[in-house]
């Protein structure tokens, strides 16, 4: 059976959370929010739960190149807002 964030004791664990926010982009800015907002539910309930929270994503496929339009800088600033 599998279990919900309802059943761990999550108080003072570190949570790495793999999310998908592969959003698209215009001019710098996230121009769709709802993978982002489909995330906060979980992101909110680790946190309020007393975890520290460690989130993991990408932003389309640099190949291993340094790529600043591909940067998740306005996706965190979508997060912070």
């Amino acid at each position: 059976m599998i279990k919900n964030l309802n059943a761990f004791d999550l108080k003072g664990k570190n949570i790495l959370i793999r999310v998908d926010f592969n959003v698209p982009l215009e001019k710098g800015r996230v121009a769709n929010t709802f993978r982002i907002k489909s995330a906060l539910p979980t992101i909110k309930t680790c946190l309020e739960s007393g975890g520290a929270v460690v989130l993991m994503s990408h932003l389309g496929r640099p190949n291993g190149k340094i790529n600043s339009k591909l940067s998740l800088i306005s996706v965190g600033e979508e997060l912070a807002g």
